[in-house]
Order: C-alpha cells, then sequence, then structure tokens
C-alpha cells in the first residue's frame, strides 16, 4: 500500500503538476504566432460564401476577447479567393490582420479572436484562438 501511494506522489509532483503549469499558457493544438513591437502579420481571409456566392452584406468585423496589451486586430476589406470551398472567383471578403503596438516587455499568452460576419441570413460568428509571442523592437 505504502508503495503504490509513494508512486501516486512521485507521479503527481513529477508528471501532472509540471503539465498543469504548462497548459495554463499553451494550447495544444493551436497555432503559435510571433510579433515585434510595430509589426503586422496576416492571419487570414475571411469571407462567409454559400455556393461560391459572397452572403455578406458588409466588411466582416474582427474582436479581441482575450490578450495582451498592445495587440490589435482589424480586417482590411478585399476581395479574396474563398479556397477552402474551392471557388473559382474572388468574393467579397476582407483580410485578418494582428498587429503589436509598442510591446516593451517579451511576453507569452493566448489570444482569442472573434469575426462577426453580416450575412444576407442574420449575423454569424467565428472564433479561433493563438499561442502568441510578443517581442520589444531591437
Amino acid at each position: 500500500m505504502d508503495l503504490w501511494r509513494n508512486g501516486l506522489a512521485v507521479f503527481v509532483l513529477c508528471v501532472l503538476i509540471p503539465l498543469s503549469s504548462v497548459r495554463a499558457q499553451t494550447i495544444i493544438g493551436a497555432p503559435s504566432l510571433a510579433l515585434k513591437s510595430g509589426e503586422t502579420t496576416e492571419l487570414g481571409n475571411v469571407y462567409w460564401t454559400i455556393n461560391c456566392r459572397s452572403m455578406l452584406t458588409g466588411v466582416p468585423r474582427a474582436e479581441i476577447l482575450e490578450g495582451p496589451p498592445g495587440v490589435t486586430i482589424n480586417v482590411q476589406e478585399a476581395m479574396v479567393m474563398p479556397r477552402w470551398t474551392a471557388c473559382p472567383k474572388a468574393v467579397q471578403g476582407g483580410k485578418l490582420l494582428l498587429s503589436a503596438k509598442d510591446i516593451q516587455d517579451q511576453s507569452y499568452s493566448n489570444i482569442t479572436i472573434r469575426v462577426t460576419f453580416k450575412t444576407k441570413d442574420g449575423d454569424r460568428q467565428l472564433s479561433k484562438t493563438y499561442n502568441l509571442s510578443l517581442f520589444p523592437s531591437d
């Protein structure tokens, strides 16, 4: 019985506690991004189609639900290729841009982004979480 308890204690101390602290910061399976102060990266195209026709009535809107200070998100209106649905022509949509403004200290955190689409059938929302590393500029 004591051997079993000792083994359980070692397992908890050596495996579970270190893994729990890692998971508090890193979301396994989520894409990882790295930005320096002043940089902007394109996360991808945003669009809403049915049968290769845009259902949008306006430019999609993006917001940060959770994330570090000094980071902004916006959608730049553009005609985009809906490659996920294998459409042959560009449709109304936009490019999702993530920017790091004035970053003073290196940090690592999660960021959750929600995109709202104004469509002919009403509002639609999608969200995604990323692991984000921020660095001050040189």
